[in-house]
C-alpha cells in the first residue's frame, strides 16, 4: 500500500471534516441575537450535541431549557439545563422516541413571545420520531426502504407521512411560538423539507409521490401505513418560522480542495451532487485516474454527495466502503493512484468505519489474502475485504454530518 498517498488522502479528508465542524457556524448564526421571551432549545441529528453545545455558549442564560436527541455514542458530556438522549440510526428505536417525547413535553405550553430554537442535522429522520404506526412496523418499513436502495428524498417522502413530528408537524405543534431552525444539511441541493424530513417547514412532497415510491420499489405496507401515506402533510404552517442553512456538502468539498492545494495537488471539482450506485461511482472515479495515469501531475478529483447500495447477499459494509472497493480493480497496478471515500459523520452503514481507501496495490493484496474480489463485490462485503488489507478508514463520531466526500488521487511519479 502506498503510504504517502494514504497519508495525503487521510489529511485531505481530516481537514475537510474539521472545516465542517458545526460549532463555529452555529455561533456565527446566533451572534448578537436576542429573543424576547423564553427560549427552548431542541437539537436532533448526528451533529445535535455539538450544535447544542455551541448554541448554549452563544445564548447562555437566554435558554430556558432544552432537549438533545442524537445517535448512540454522540453525546460528549452533560449540557447544563439540557436533557440529552441517544437513539437508533438509521433505524429508529424506543430511545429516540423517548427523547422526542421529552422535546414535545418541553414545548407543549408555549406562548406567542416564546422561541423554539431548533437545531437540525442529518440523521434527524430516524432520531426525532413520534410514529403514527407501531414502532416495530416503522422499523420494518425503514429496513425495506434502505434495502431497496431508495435515495434520501424517496425515503423521507415516506417517513414524514408516518410521523407526528415530521413534514412541518413539529412547527405546527410549537405554534403560536416563533420557531427558528438552524440546519446542517445532508441532502443534496439543501431542500429544507427533506433534511431530516423537515419537522419545521412546509412539505413540498405529495401523498401521490409517496404512493408511487411504494409501487416503484414493490414495498409492503399495512393498510394503516398506506392510510398514513394517503393523508397529506401540512402545506401551510401556523405561527412565525425562520430557517437558515449553515453548512452543506459544498463547503465540505471546498475545504477538501483547499487541503489538496496545500499538499501540492491540483484539485478538480467533479460534483457536489453525486447520487448514483456506490459501485458505479467507484468505477467512474477509477476510470478518470486510469485515463490520466502517466501524465506526471499531482491531481485530485473530488466528488461530494451520497451514493446508494442495493443490497443483496449477507456481506457487511457501507456506501463509502463499497465505492472504494469498486475502484480497486480500475486502478490496479497503477503505482501512484488511490481512491478514498468517507462519510463526514464518521459512520458508514452499520459498521464502525467511516469509509474506505484503496490504491494500485489493493487488488493484489486481496488476492494474497485469498479473497476473491468479484465475490466480495457481489456479496456487498466491502468491510471485510478492506479490513483484510488495511483499507478501512475509522474516524469515530465527528460531530458533523454533511454527506460524503470521495477523492481520486494521482501522486507524483517516482
Amino acid at each position: 500500500m502506498n503510504s504517502t498517498l494514504r497519508q495525503d488522502a487521510e489529511n485531505m479528508i481530516r481537514q475537510a471534516i474539521d472545516a465542517a465542524e458545526p460549532g463555529f457556524a452555529v455561533r456565527k448564526a446566533l451572534k448578537g441575537r436576542t429573543f424576547p421571551g423564553r427560549v427552548f432549545l431542541i437539537a436532533t441529528g448526528k451533529a445535535a450535541w455539538k450544535m447544542a453545545w455551541a448554541a448554549r455558549g452563544a445564548l447562555g442564560r437566554q435558554i430556558t431549557g432544552g432537549v438533545v436527541v442524537t445517535k448512540y455514542g454522540h453525546v460528549e458530556g452533560a449540557l447544563p439545563g439540557i436533557e440529552c438522549f441517544e437513539g437508533g440510526h438509521p433505524v429508529p428505536d424506543a430511545e429516540g422516541i423517548r427523547g422526542t417525547e421529552a422535546a414535545l413535553k418541553l414545548t407543549q405550553d408555549l406562548r406567542p413571545e416564546d422561541t423554539v430554537l431548533f437545531l437540525l442535522s442529518g440523521g434527524g429522520s430516524a432520531l426525532f420520531e413520534k410514529p403514527l404506526i407501531p414502532l416495530g412496523e416503522l422499523k420494518e418499513i425503514t429496513g425495506q426502504l434502505l434495502a431497496a436502495g431508495c435515495d434520501i428524498v424517496e425515503i423521507n417522502t415516506i417517513r414524514k407521512r408516518l410521523s407526528a413530528v415530521k413534514g412541518g408537524r413539529f412547527a405546527a405543534w410549537c405554534a403560536p411560538a416563533k420557531v427558528v431552525t438552524i440546519v446542517l444539511s445532508d441532502v443534496l441541493g439543501d431542500p429544507l423539507d427533506m433534511i431530516a424530513s423537515g419537522p419545521t417547514v412546509q412539505d413540498r412532497s405529495t401523498s401521490r409521490q409517496a404512493l408511487e415510491i411504494v409501487r416503484r420499489y414493490h414495498l409492503h405496507f399495512s393498510p394503516d401505513a398506506l392510510k398514513c401515506l394517503e393523508t397529506e402533510t401540512p402545506k401551510e404552517l401556523p405561527g412565525d418560522t425562520e430557517t437558515c442553512v449553515i453548512g452543506s456538502v459544498r463547503g465540505l468539498c471546498e475545504a477538501a480542495a483547499e487541503a489538496c492545494r496545500e499538499l501540492g495537488y491540483t484539485p478538480v471539482m467533479l460534483t457536489d451532487r453525486l447520487c448514483c450506485e456506490a459501485r458505479d461511482a467507484g468505477i467512474f472515479l477509477a476510470s478518470i485516474v486510469a485515463a490520466h495515469a502517466g501524465e506526471g501531475k499531482k491531481t485530485a478529483w473530488l466528488a461530494g454527495g451520497e451514493t446508494v447500495v442495493h443490497l443483496s447477499g449477507n456481506g457487511l459494509g457501507g456506501r463509502n466502503q463499497e465505492l472504494a472497493l469498486a475502484a480497486a480493480a480500475g486502478i490496479a497496478g497503477i503505482p501512484n493512484a488511490a481512491v478514498i471515500s468517507v462519510g463526514s459523520d464518521g459512520t458508514d452503514g452499520p459498521t464502525d468505519a467511516a469509509g474506505g481507501y484503496v490504491d494500485g496495490d489493493s487488488l493484489a493484496a486481496m488476492k494474497e489474502k485469498g479473497l476473491m474480489y468479484s465475490r466480495m463485490m457481489e456479496n456487498h462485503d466491502s468491510y471485510h475485504a478492506l479490513e483484510a488489507i488495511g483499507g478501512l478508514i475509522k474516524t469515530g463520531p465527528t460531530g458533523t454530518n454533511v454527506n460524503d466526500i470521495s477523492i481520486a488521487l494521482l501522486g507524483a511519479e517516482s
